[in-house]
Order: C-alpha cells, then sequence, then structure tokens
C-alpha cells in the first residue's frame, strides 16, 4: 500500500527547506496555488501543512498564510533521542558510559545513606556545602572566587542563562552576542522579547572592538560569550583578549553572562573574563559536558552585590535546585572524582580529534585539539542546509552553520558542526565519519537533496 499523497508532500516541502530554496520566513503558497502545481487537491495541500506546522517547520496564521519557521529551534540542533539506524554527531556531551557506573555508586550512597536536609527546603539556592563546592570546581578551570556565598546554584548551564536574562534585561532590550552562537540563547531570548545583536567574531571569538563600536551606537543591557571551546566554532579566547573584552564591559557597565561550561578542557586553566570585571560579570559553569548532562548541577558566581538578588529570583521562581543532585556533585568534587572524569573526557576528546582530522584530512576544519567538536567548512558543491538533510537521510546526524545565525539575515556559513563525543563507540564513531566523507565527497550536492 502506498503512503498517502500528503505525506509525498511534507516529505517534498521539507527537502526545499533544508536545501534553502524556501528560507526561513519566507512565505509558502496557497493550498490552491500548490494544489494546481502540484496537481493534487486543496485538502491535501492542507493536510501536508497541518503536519509541517506539528513538526514546526512551518507557522501558519489566519489571514496570513503559511511561513518557514526559524531553524533554530532546539528540537533541530540538540538530537538526544536518535534511532539504532542514525548516528549521532549532533549534540555535545561526554561519554557518558566511561564513568556510569560510579554515578550509580554516588547516588545509590546518597540514597541510602543521606542527610534529612536533602529532603527538605533551605536556605539561599542550596546548601552552604554545595555552593563551597562549586566555588572549588570553578576555581580549578581559572575562575576567582573570594566569597562562596557569592555561589548560586542553579537547574544547569540552560536555566541560569534563562535566569540571568529574565533577571538583568528587560522586554525589547539588547542582548549582544558571538554572530554565531549556542542556540539555546537564542532560544530564550526570543521566547522573553529580547533583542539579540550579533558581535563579529574572529580566531579566539568575540572581537572587543567590534563590541566597542556597538555599544557606541547602540544601548546594549548585557553581552553573553563563551570563552572556552566557544560552541560551534571552538575558538577559545586567551587571556589578553579576555582583558580587553572585560574593558570593554566595565567602560560600558554592561552585564556580563560568561557561559564557560567548556573550561575544563583547556589544557591549563585559563583566567576568567569575571575575573577582570567583577562589577559586572556573571560566570556559569556546570557538570554537564564534563561528567553529565543528567546531572543538572549549575554553579552561577555572581558580582558580591547581585549574590542575594539573584537567589531571591530563584527562590521565587523555582524556589531551589535538587539537594539530591547537588549532593552527588559535591562527594564528586570532594573526593577529586570530578576533576578525574573531566580530565578522562578531555583525553577522549583528543583522541576524538585525532580521528576526525584524520579522516577529514583534505577539508577546512576549525578547531581545538582538545574540543568534543569541529567547525567543517562544506565543499563548494554543499549548502549548509541541504548537507544536514542528505546526511541525515545517510543516517548521520549534523548540525548546519544555520542553526547557530545570530542575525537570521546574514548570509549562512557553508559549514557545519560535529560533535565528536555522543557515539559512545569508537568503531560506530569511525564508521560515520567515513560515511561523512563519502557524502562530503559527492560531487552532486544539491542535487542529491531530490535523487
Amino acid at each position: 500500500m502506498s503512503a498517502p499523497k500528503y505525506l509525498a508532500i511534507v516529505k517534498k516541502i521539507e527537502e526545499l527547506i533544508r536545501s534553502g530554496q524556501f528560507p526561513e520566513g519566507s512565505q509558502l503558497p496557497t493550498h490552491r496555488e500548490l494544489a494546481q502545481q502540484w496537481a493534487t487537491t486543496p485538502i491535501t495541500v492542507a493536510k501536508a501543512y497541518k503536519e509541517l506546522a506539528e513538526k514546526k517547520l512551518i507557522e501558519s496564521f489566519v489571514g496570513r498564510g503559511s511561513f518557514v519557521s526559524n531553524h533554530s529551534q532546539l528540537s533541530d540542533v540538540i538530537r538526544a533521542e536518535t534511532s539504532e539506524q542514525e548516528r549521532n554527531l549532533s549534540i555535545l556531551q561526554p561519554c557518558i558510559h566511561q564513568h556510569a557506573d560510579r554515578l550509580n555508586q554516588v547516588f545509590s550512597q546518597i540514597l541510602t545513606h543521606g542527610n534529612d536536609v536533602l529532603y527538605g527546603y533551605v536556605e539561599h539556592t542550596g546548601l552552604a556545602q554545595h555552593r563551597v563546592m562549586g566555588a572549588k570546581w570553578a576555581r580549578q578551570y581559572g575562575l576567582k572566587v573570594d566569597n562562596e556565598n557569592d555561589v548560586v546554584l542553579a537547574s544547569g548551564a540552560q536555566h541560569a542563562l534563562t535566569t540571568l536574562i529574565q533577571l538583568y534585561t528587560q522586554p525589547d532590550d539588547t542582548i549582544a552576542v558571538e554572530a554565531l552562537t549556542y542556540p539555546g540563547i537564542l532560544s530564550i531570548a526570543n521566547l522573553l522579547g529580547r533583542k539579540v545583536v550579533s558581535v563579529t567574531m574572529d580566531e579566539q571569538g568575540m572581537v572587543p572592538a567590534a563590541l566597542n563600536d556597538l555599544c557606541q551606537n547602540t544601548p546594549v543591557a548585557m553581552v553573553i560569550v563563551v570563552p572556552s571551546h566557544q560552541n560551534p566554532t571552538a575558538a577559545t579566547m586567551s587571556v589578553e583578549r579576555r582583558q580587553q573584552l572585560a574593558a570593554v564591559v566595565n567602560q560600558h557597565q554592561l552585564w556580563l553572562v560568561e557561559d564557560d561550561i567548556y573550561g575544563f578542557l583547556n589544557p591549563t586553566p585559563i583566567a576568567a573574563i569575571c575575573n577582570f570585571a567583577p562589577l559586572h560579570g556573571f560566570h556559569i559553569t556546570s557538570l554537564s559536558k564534563a561528567i553529565s548532562p543528567g546531572l543538572r548541577c549549575g554553579y552561577i558566581k555572581a558580582p558580591s552585590t547581585e549574590s542575594e538578588r539573584l537567589a531571591a529570583f530563584i527562590r521565587s521562581t523555582l524556589w531551589l535546585p535538587s539537594p539530591i543532585t547537588f549532593a552527588a556533585a559535591a562527594v564528586l568534587i570532594y573526593t577529586g572524582e570530578a576533576f578525574q572524569i573531566a580530565k578522562e573526557q578531555r583525553q577522549i576528546a583528543i583522541h576524538r580529534q585525532r580521528l576526525a582530522a584524520e579522516y577529514l584530512a583534505e577539508f577546512t576544519l576549525f578547531h581545538q585539539p582538545d574540543s568534543y567538536h569541529l567547525w567543517l567548512v562544506l565543499p563548494e558543491h554543499w549548502q549548509a542546509d541541504a548537507f544536514t538533510l542528505v546526511a541525515k537521510n545517510r543516517g548521520i546526524l549534523v548540525s548546519s552553520a544555520s542553526y547557530f545565525k545570530a542575525d537570521p539575515l546574514a548570509v549562512t556559513p557553508n559549514a557545519i558542526r560535529l560533535s565528536l563525543m555522543a557515539i559512545e563507540d569508537e568503531k560506530q564513531f569511525i564508521a560515520a565519519l567515513a560515511l561523512l566523507v563519502e557524502i562530503l565527497r559527492n560531487e552532486k550536492g544539491l542535487i542529491c537533496v531530490y535523487s
């Protein structure tokens, strides 16, 4: 039995969207127009559009028509659940199986012998001992913490970002971000009605002079940067670049959000930007990338003038992150196991980068020798969204450059981001790289979409 005709239309329109022929924000033909073009009925087209809307590829408005949705949906970028036939080179996470047994032991220990206080309400955003361990974790990787009371607990880095944007900016405020940035930031800003402005990048990330020029002409409320192993380009700022950026923050009295969740991957600690902007800087770190996304343990080091305000906001909105997960994190940090696990993950990343560099030697790559990911420039015969769709059809999940654009009107770089850690089995990882090379070499490029 053949599939319903409307599903064939869904597939064809999805291919046109992914290939860029129906770009973000463009209006689709009306039901009647498309029915005439493709020799079908308006009812069949309506069913197809309904399916596309449910897949969040288009949005339909009464009286206005149907439009292609923004591609920077987090569900597009972060594909945590995959089928057995798919190999995931899209999500950034550690190789969890390396230490899953130890995590089970720690949680078993806490649930068996844990103090009753873990099950009740506590002051601040969590127990003092958990904030002390958060400070210890952050200090290890370059952050200066004079007072552990300035550390506020959050349910992961994404919660920390949402909280800071919501508390320290207002609707229609301008937030400066890297020209290519983590889509989670764009998603939060869009949801809360904040304006995002992209700032030029170079091989070290955000360019301080470009941020300064923006601030001269635009009222900027906040700047958000990822200083180490930047997502998606893997750029890492030198100490000098961090000092220069802090100088701009101090001069214009901006709120700085330093999202340093990959700082543990640096071969030696690099001083945090917040060290040079202590009155304006919020430093975020977490255990999601180093140990496990499931822990949901985020740490915000706030300026001393802001820690109580920030803690009060979290109490009002969440009350407190789960003390049980922070108890597990505290055990791992106190015993030093967290740092050992982070070190082991970095060694895996180094090995995976070497393998990727070997298999992708003929292509242009931007990466650090110890990053979880790399930025791959596609051959000229490919276009980023088209390549992403073709790779998906071949069972390989990658992230198109279009997902990371801060300015939706900017030209999409002809590149993709590859995660090197989510595929646990090394043989499967190598097989994914080999298949990826086969697709990259395909001279048909865009024509492949319709084969």
